[in-house]
């Protein structure tokens, strides 16, 4: 497909209008992800930008919109307070952007593919959780300590239920009040309803929920004073009056970190974690892609690395290319590339120009934006789907979702993982060997791949043959019989005799019997 100049000019008219649709979708989302990541809020837009600046250009996707994930915000926040700082956890963020790199030139572009699907729904669903669990107090504007609304995140998942009583007891009724209508108009924004009209369709829910909070706190403060939001509770990103001032936001990373271990750890996780959900990403934009465009992913890796490089050394969060806002770039009509880019100048110039009005937004629409997002990634029919699957699906979902909520990320997902590749050894076990019994006669037959790991199995299977029987032993299907296997059928076939066996070997050459063994 030719995509040369003329190409994006022939597409602006609808670039245009779609770049507007995501960068309304996306001002709410940089804000919100900041606030849960405990990080500046200026970090989430600087994200922002670079994701559209940037990213655009650097990926080979079309419609693919890059910025703060939601899926980062635990890894985020606890490797600001474990790290000692955003300084410090700026150097991880640069750190993960090289490995990126480097994932994208060694063609690791498929590395999705080795994580199963459970894990992967498991570590997004626990993301959900927390997400919400960690909303809650901004929800209902807690501010019962001495050390402000941040304090609650200072705790693990596994504390959260103290944190939440408290939230209860310190409620504010504004932010609670516009939390809970901000909700109800995000869920009634997706009702059939809605949908089916083409122009309410086009109204980002985020942004109405943004605009309606703004508007409760301004009438509370000239009609309801008791309900007014206070101003720690609002949004409060620094006024910008000169290019020099926006320059100064910027911040370094704290280079002297290199020296810290837990710097590269978490370089590592961010790594793997934003590789991952910006693969998932791109493979979901490919299929929603009207055109049916394929994004290369080792490309995409490469991009993303380079993003998270500069997000990284100018004070940004991580980012990935993120679903959410690339979906809405496909349903506002956007073409090409040039929609994401648009969004990242108009995050770009709302920071120069619109940073008074950005600071009346109440937290607590930012937080019902992401306690629906909670919602999404963990909603309960995703739970009864995976049950539906069967236990070698739901066991590693569900047990990814609970070590992660009692430990961290990585810890759950290394238990997913493992649960996982039980079942799939267990299923190995049974589809590499078949015994079937039919009018006396046994037929072995060896399937695909046989491996060590099917011995124990297939001396249970031998051992199982009835004394007298005929026996067939079958290979004529397998493409790899290991050495183990091959010396145990051997080791069978000289016993044989012992047990009044008549056995017929096909399509399989045995080795000499093990000298002393048995079968």
């Amino acid at each position: 497909m030719n995509t040369g100049p003329r190409y994006y000019l022939d597409n602006l008219r609808q670039d245009i209008p779609a770049s507007i649709g995501v960068f309304l979708v996306a001002l709410p989302l940089c804000l919100g992800i900041a606030l849960a990541s405990g990080a500046p809020l200026f970090s989430g837009m600087i994200a922002g930008m670079v994701g559209g600046l940037v990213v655009a250009w650097a990926s080979g996707s079309q419609l693919s919109v890059s910025g703060p994930a939601a899926g980062l915000t635990v890894i985020v926040f606890s490797a600001i307070e474990t790290l000692g700082g955003f300084n410090a956890f700026l150097m991880s963020v640069v750190l993960a952007g090289v490995l990126q790199v480097i994932l994208g030139y060694a063609r690791a572009g498929t590395i999705g593919a080795f994580f199963p699907s459970a894990v992967i729904k498991g570590m997004l669903s626990a993301i959900g959780l927390i997400l919400i669990m960690k909303q809650i107090p901004h929800a209902t504007g807690f501010d019962t300590s001495m050390e402000g609304d941040e304090s609650y995140m200072r705790d693990s998942a596994g504390v959260t239920f103290e944190i939440l009583t408290n939230a209860i007891r310190g409620i504010s009724w504004g932010a609670t009040l516009v939390t809970i209508s901000s909700l109800c108009l995000l869920f009634a924004w997706e009702a059939p309803l809605i949908r089916r009209h083409a122009i309410l369709r086009m109204v980002p829910a985020p942004l109405l929920a943004v605009i309606w909070g703004v508007l409760f706190n301004a009438a509370a403060a000239r009609y309801f004073p008791a309900l007014v939001i206070e101003p720690k509770h609002l949004v409060s990103l620094p006024p910008l009056s000169s290019p020099l001032e926006f320059l100064s936001q910027f911040h370094l990373p704290d280079f002297k970190s290199l020296g810290n271990p837990l710097v590269y750890k978490t370089a590592v996780i961010l790594a793997v974690v934003a590789s991952l959900e910006t693969l998932l990403s791109i493979e979901a934009v490919d299929k929603l892609d009207p055109h049916k465009r394929v994004a290369p992913t080792n490309r995409e890796l490469k991009a993303q690395g380079l993003g998270n490089m500069l997000s990284g050394l100018i004070g940004g969060l991580p980012l990935t290319a993120v679903i959410v806002r690339s979906s809405a770039n496909i349903n506002f009509g956007g073409q090409t590339k040039i929609s994401s880019f648009l969004h990242g100048v108009l995050l770009l110039l709302a920071v120069l120009f619109l940073g008074a009005q950005l600071n009346t937004i109440p937290l607590a629409c930012l937080a019902a934006i992401l306690l629906q997002t909670g919602y999404k990634l963990a909603k309960p029919s995703l739970f009864r789907e995976q049950f539906a699957k069967g236990w070698n699906q739901f066991l590693p979902f569900i047990i990814t979702i609970v070590a992660i909520l009692l430990e961290d990320l990585l810890f759950g997902i290394a238990i997913g993982m493992a649960i996982g590749l039980l079942f799939v050894l267990h299923a190995n076990f049974h589809h590499s060997l078949s015994l079937t019994l039919h009018e006396g006669s046994y037929l072995l037959r060896l399937n695909k791949d046989v491996s060590f790991l099917n011995k124990a199995y297939l001396r249970k299977l031998l051992d199982s043959i009835v004394p007298g029987s005929d026996v067939t032993i079958d290979g004529k299907r397998a493409t790899f019989i290991d050495q183990d296997i091959l010396e145990t059928l051997s080791d069978f076939v000289m016993d044989s005799q012992s047990r009044g066996l008549r056995v017929i070997v096909e399509g399989v050459s045995l080795p000499e019997p093990t000298s002393g063994s048995g079968h």
